[in-house]
């Protein structure tokens, strides 16, 4: 049972309790007063018939004894008390008193009945008397016809009393089923009133917990169907709001998750309320962020300190931040508070763009720039200044003019070198290739190289041995791979002192075609193995030069391998050798 329930019951009989008590009250009082002017009247006629008898009789003291009698012989013929009373209030006769004790009986002057009979008019009292111990209805009227004196009647109130208890019996006995009646009606009627009542708190908790679906049925058209209706119908506009709600919020967070830069976003006391996916990339964070700090979640005081800059201000921060640990990254990172124009702030967000690819490429950019200007400066200056020795001297011999053009030719086919190496390293960076990968056989190709070669490989003095037992098909395009081996092996051939050797070989397991290309020469340290297929990168700068390299020739061999959907190693220790191997997808056998 609720405590609507209870309380309406309550209510119900609080009002069946007092109006039964009400009702009771009046009708006893009303009960009380009939049954006191009934014996009122029966009184009076009973004083009157006493008043009668004692007509004749004196009302003084010498005539005591017989007023006592007759008072006596009344109430045996009235049942009532009787009481004569002379002018002063002096009591002469009393059917309730013994003769002997009459003067004994304190004066009745006073009393109130006895006081309005003495005035000429009939009085009337209730209370109990000090006489008899007994409560009494008492009526007293005036003698006629002579000087003073009252005849007094009385009679007991028991039975009035008796009559009102019983009255009050039954009356509490149709109170008692009155109440019930009542509680049972109230229990009724309070169910059934506030059953819509409470049909709408469990579809406003439903609402409340999160089921929009919750409805209230409609039992009737009064206020109470209003109020269900609007109940319904504001929890369809909630569910129709909450669905473009969490659309809205599933489209936000796809956005922030499909984008490459970080997004923080922190509100007004500065805790986190949002990172995306990239974000939590960038600085491996895990775990539920919100309402937690910003230094927390990114451990960068350089953030902390952007943010708070970005809080204090109308206008939008940014800032390079460089992240330190085990991967180096850096960010360009833009924060601006929301909203703008004035309003309160609510929150910041900050955009963390990585650009550490732009930086490295800068980087790279600008020593490309450096190194090439170094690479073109010494033949360039080489060939201006036997130039200008040739064309200034006129005094040279043959020899020594000859000796100076073959240094400017030499370093003019350098030039040549240098600028058709920085030219296909340009086209290969910028996509533009002559012909559509086809199948390649990468067997007989590395067979006619290292044939085409061997010439070189004796005046070197080194020894050089082919191994493709079997045709190996490849997908590739056959120029570019012709300059992937013979870079290759121009390479092992300028690094490899005589007397070392040479080894080719090609492998095929029906997936990838893998050409290798070992020498057992002067080998490169792990620090420069990271950086061999850089641009104008050399091991040894000076036996490069020396032997006409232009530094560009791995960095070719990486671009070409890149762009036939390839990949090049390397496995090398110092003084003991070097392996490139270039691994490349198989194509059918007999496509070739």
């Amino acid at each position: 049972m609720s405590r609507s329930q209870l309380q309406m019951m309550a209510l119900f009989s609080g009002v069946v309790v007092l109006v039964i008590a009400v009702s009771g009250a009046l009708a006893e009082r009303g009960l009380r007063e009939r049954e006191l002017a009934r014996v009122a009247a029966s009184l009076e006629a009973d004083a009157r018939l006493v008043r009668a008898l004692a007509q004749d009789v004196p009302f003084t003291a010498s005539h005591r004894d017989e007023l006592d009698a007759l008072a006596d012989r009344a109430q045996a013929a009235a049942g009532v008390r009787v009481t004569l009373i002379d002018a002063d209030g002096v009591v002469l006769g009393d059917s309730n008193v013994p003769p002997r004790k009459l003067a004994g009986v304190e004066n009745h002057a006073e009393r109130p009945e006895v006081r309005e009979a003495l005035r000429g008019s009939v009085g009337t009292s209730e209370r109990r008397s000090a006489t008899v111990g007994r409560s009494l209805f008492y009526l007293a009227i005036p003698m006629e016809g002579r000087e003073g004196g009252v005849v007094r009647v009385a009679v007991e109130l028991s039975d009035l009393e008796a009559a009102i208890a019983g009255s009050r019996r039954v009356l509490a006995v149709a109170g008692g089923i009155g109440l019930c009646a009542a509680l049972g009606f109230a229990w009724a009627l309070s169910w059934f009133t506030l059953r819509p009542l409470r049909e709408m708190r469990r579809a406003a908790a439903s609402i409340a917990g999160g089921d929009f679906d919750s409805r209230v049925a409609l039992r009737s058209i009064d206020e109470l169907g209003g109020i269900s209706s609007a109940i319904n119908e504001l929890a369809a506009q909630i569910r129709t709001k909450v669905d473009e709600t969490s659309q809205e919020k599933e489209r936000l967070q796809a956005v922030m998750n499909g984008m490459v830069e970080g997004v923080l976003v922190i509100d007004a006391a500065g805790h986190v309320l949002l990172v995306n996916d990239r974000l939590r990339a960038f600085y491996g964070i895990t775990g539920d962020v919100q309402g937690r700090s910003p230094l927390e979640v990114v451990r960068d005081a350089e953030v902390e300190s952007l943010l708070q800059e970005a809080a204090a201000t109308e206008e939008a921060v940014s800032r390079r931040v460089v992240q330190v640990g085990a991967e180096r990254r850096i960010f360009r990172v833009h924060a601006v508070r929301f909203p703008a124009e004035g309003r309160p702030r609510i929150g910041t967000v900050a955009v963390f763009h990585d650009v550490t690819e732009v930086a490295r490429l800068e980087a790279v950019r600008r020593d490309f720039v450096a190194n090439a200007s170094h690479e073109l400066r010494t033949p360039v200056a080489a060939i201006r200044g036997f130039a200008e020795t040739l064309l200034d001297g006129e005094g040279l011999s043959e020899s020594d003019r000859r000796t100076y053009l073959d240094t400017i030719h030499r370093h003019a086919i350098r030039l040549g070198n240098l600028v058709g190496d920085l030219l296909s390293l340009s086209r290969i960076e910028g996509r533009q290739v002559e012909s559509e990968i086809e199948p390649v056989d990468v067997a007989a190709l590395a067979e006619v190289l290292v044939g085409d070669s061997r010439e070189r490989f004796a005046a070197r003095g080194l020894e050089v041995a082919l191994a493709a037992p079997e045709p190996a098909v490849a997908w590739a395009r056959r120029q570019d791979l012709e300059q992937v081996l013979s870079n290759l092996t121009d390479n092992a051939i300028h690094y490899t002192d005589p007397g070392g050797r040479v080894d080719v070989s090609v492998t095929g397991d029906g997936e990838r075609v893998v050409v290798r290309v070992s020498d057992t020469g002067i080998g490169i340290s792990p620090a420069d193995q990271e950086r061999v297929f850089e641009r104008f990168y050399r091991v040894d700068a000076a036996r490069s030069r020396a032997e006409g390299g232009t530094g560009l020739g791995l960095a070719i061999v990486k671009h070409l391998v890149l762009a036939m959907d390839g990949e090049v190693t390397l496995e090398s220790e110092p003084q003991r050798g070097s392996t490139f191997s270039v691994s490349l997808r198989a194509a059918p056998t007999d496509a070739a």
